[in-house]
């Protein structure tokens, strides 16, 4: 079996477009939700979302190309480059055969299909775009990146709403472990701030109402959530066998060394409110990893800011840990980025790499009332300062889909 690590990491999101900037503000607590200016909410119950901000698609790809890209597509693309460009990567050190791309989204092009869908009936069959179709399907991400890195291996994007970035990463992982490939560009992408989504997760309840504090509006575990905030962006990594990193003398950031999946077979929407299909998936995620609970150092929590999804990951941490796991710091970022949805696991994936690096846990921001059912230490409101080897990575998806990743610090 072969070691699989970490050599790039690339993001876009609202709490910035490069890693340097993600990972500063995420540090500080900032939050990166806004009231939305991208379209017109008068007469939606929420306006507020984790908008991308100072991404300019026609500076990036050209105004023609970027036309021929729904936003879902130019996040992954971008996010993509950036982990390519940070692993250093050229074509003469690679096998193009032995090179894939694991990028999902759980929605894909909405936007585009929503402006077809207006034009059509204002205009008429004729005036379809012909690209309708490859722009909004959801595998165009992992075929884009593919194309523009002549990647001839394995070209997937798993579904699994918003566990798809640990689907992703996990499933890349054991394909390079067991010698599939040698290098896979990996995460998960969602450009779905639209009017439309919007509506449909306000009608559902799901998302929070604070339009007047949006800052405050994502506070995960905290006893006055009401629901989480919208977000979109992109997070991708490279991966890699350690043997193929080391013979082109790449930097390694860490090392994945488990991944465990599961279906809560609950509810379509609903997490089993006793997370019971979390534990499992953190479960199988330490298992395979050869490691015990004892040895978790940190947790990158899921926690969407939900009333049932984080009292049940709450519950799940504490099956897992037993009795230690009041003392392990559990970090929840959507407090800062929203809800990315597809794209949640990358853009965690990225926060964590950089934690085990740093020894540094990003806060659980707007920690202002305790829950008695939410009783672990979730860092609250400042970053701390730890020694951190090992690190593990919840997402969760609607359907009741499961990923857990577990990340490892890595040690010449």
């Amino acid at each position: 079996m072969n070691r699989v690590v970490i050599t790039g990491v690339g993001i876009i999101s609202p709490l910035g477009n490069d890693v340097d900037t993600y990972w500063s503000r995420l540090v500080r607590g900032e939050s990166g939700i806004s009231v939305i200016d991208t379209f017109d909410t008068t007469g939606h119950k929420v306006k507020i979302a984790g908008l991308v901000r100072g991404f300019d698609a026609d500076a990036r790809f050209g105004r023609r190309e970027a036309r021929r890209l729904d936003r879902f597509c130019q996040y992954a693309l971008a996010a993509a480059e950036q982990a390519w460009n940070d692993a250093s990567l050229s074509p003469e050190q690679l096998d193009p055969e032995r090179l894939g791309v694991y990028v999902g989204s759980g929605i894909g092009g909405l936007q585009t299909l929503m402006e077809q869908d207006a034009l059509l009936l204002e205009r008429g069959p004729e005036r379809i775009s012909p690209t309708l179709v490859p722009m909004m399907i959801a595998n165009m991400a992992a075929a884009q990146i593919s194309i523009k890195y002549g990647a001839l291996g394995p070209a997937l994007s798993p579904v699994t709403a918003c566990s798809i970035g640990n689907t992703a990463i996990g499933e890349a992982f054991r394909l390079i472990r067991s010698g599939g490939a040698d290098v896979i560009i990996a995460g998960g992408t969602e450009a779905a701030v639209t009017e439309i989504s919007l509506a449909s997760f306000a009608n559902a309840t799901a998302l929070s109402r604070r339009n007047d504090e949006p800052a405050r509006a994502s506070r995960p575990f905290d006893a006055e959530r009401d629901g989480f905030v919208i977000a979109e962006g992109a997070g991708v990594l490279v991966l890699e066998s350690l043997e193929h990193a080391l013979r082109r003398g790449a930097r390694i950031y860490a090392e994945v060394i488990g991944y465990g999946a599961s279906s809560d077979a609950y509810h379509i929407v609903a997490s089993d409110p006793e997370g019971r299909g979390a534990y499992r998936a953190m479960k199988q995620a330490i298992r395979e990893a050869g490691i015990s609970p004892e040895e978790v150092d940190v947790i990158s929590a899921h926690a969407t800011s939900t009333e049932v999804g984080d009292k049940a990951e709450t519950m799940a941490i504490r099956k897992l840990l037993g009795e230690q796991a009041s003392r392990v710091p559990v970090t929840a970022n959507k407090s800062m980025l929203g809800h990315m949805l597809g794209a949640a696991g990358g853009a965690a994936a990225v926060a964590l790499v950089k934690t085990l690096q740093e020894g540094i846990i990003p806060p659980t921001i707007n920690q202002e009332s305790r829950d008695p059912d939410c009783d672990l230490d979730y860092v609250p409101n400042a970053a701390r300062k730890a020694d951190l080897t090992v690190g593990l990575s919840n997402s969760f998806g609607f359907g009741g889909h499961n990923a857990v990743i577990v990340l490892k610090a890595y040690r010449d």
